[in-house]
């Protein structure tokens, strides 16, 4: 299965080689959960009885807890035409009054809101680029007026509609078959944990105490350092790679802990020690590739995945013989 929406940065390309070092662990955690392209890649004849995905944006854990719950409201609320104007209002709504609403979500773990949820998923396909339920951009409202605030920063962008085929997501189903999609991903997630906060609240001792084994898979957003767009997502960070990285070094030694290990070659492979096996994989290419610094052509070469030394030792893949 996928997600019904377009995400940078999404792992499902290499979610079977992660999936071969991890095996069938008792506990799979997954801190940066984004379009959660590697849960919902998991081999169906696996058995592992828990599962727990966090992710700090507060719309995406919202949509997954949505989506578990009550698949057909999402559905019915993201069931709508590509529309520039609806875009524009909806985006403002969502910055704004969804927002508000979404902090309730991070002190109780049951509340979730069908609205939220299925309009940031219709925006989302429809939106080209970064930026989508930022926060950022120059557009907001003030005394039901609409008011540009120029470099403030403290509303949205304005942007037109996505009118290629990638505007619409992966493959996102429309009408009647949007709602049988929709039931498909709530039964995979039923049993899945969704956490929305900091990363490091899911690899404490005390989360990761279930089970014989353990798999972590660990993607989260590539440093600074590494020469790419800093505004890809909504919740982002140039620094947190490296606490991640830390965090593998210390625990990855633990035999009951899987740990893999995403992020560019010039990142983290001065760091990591031979224990840890690498493997070089290339990334598909995006609508930015064709930006005029080249940067993201130049770093979709540098995607590596690390594996600890207690991960499953399978035989050279496509991607490493090729490289």
């Amino acid at each position: 299965m996928q997600a019904p929406f377009p995400w940078f940065g999404g792992k499902r390309k290499v979610a079977s080689e992660v999936w071969a070092a991890l095996g069938d662990v008792d506990n799979y955690v997954e801190p940066f959960a984004g379009s959660l392209a590697v849960l919902l890649e998991r081999p169906a004849w696996h058995t592992g009885k828990v599962e727990t995905v966090n992710d700090a944006d507060q719309y995406l854990a919202n949509f997954w807890r949505a989506l578990s719950c009550d698949p057909d409201a999402v559905a019915y609320h993201a069931d709508w035409p590509v529309n520039e104007a609806d875009l524009f209002a909806r985006h403002l709504w969502l910055v704004n009054q969804g927002k508000a609403q979404l902090q309730v979500g991070m002190v109780d773990p049951d509340w979730y809101d069908a609205k939220i949820a299925g309009w940031w998923l219709w925006g989302i396909c429809q939106w080209i680029g970064r930026g989508w339920c930022s926060g950022t951009g120059p557009w907001s409202v003030q005394d039901g007026q609409l008011v540009h605030l120029g470099d403030a920063g403290m509303g949205i962008n304005r942007k037109r509609v996505h009118l290629g085929n990638a505007g619409r997501g992966d493959g996102m189903p429309v009408n009647q078959a949007l709602y049988g999609y929709m039931y498909q991903l709530a039964a995979r997630l039923r049993g899945v944990r969704v956490v929305c906060g900091d990363w490091a609240r899911v690899v404490t001792n005390g989360a990761l105490s279930y089970g014989a084994t353990v798999g972590v898979f660990l993607d989260p957003p590539y440093s600074d350092a590494a020469n790419r767009d800093m505004t890809l997502y909504s919740v982002d960070s140039g620094t947190i790679a490296h606490d991640v990285r830390e965090w593998c070094l210390a625990n990855g030694d633990n035999p009951r802990y899987r740990i893999v290990l995403a992020g560019y070659e010039d990142e983290h492979a001065a760091h990591m020690p031979p224990t840890w096996r690498v493997m070089n994989w290339k990334a598909n290419a995006s609508f930015q590739s064709s930006r005029a610094d080249g940067a993201n052509q130049t770093n979709r070469h540098k995607e590596r995945l690390w594996f600890s030394p207690h991960c499953i030792r399978v035989a050279p893949t496509l991607f490493e013989a090729a490289d």
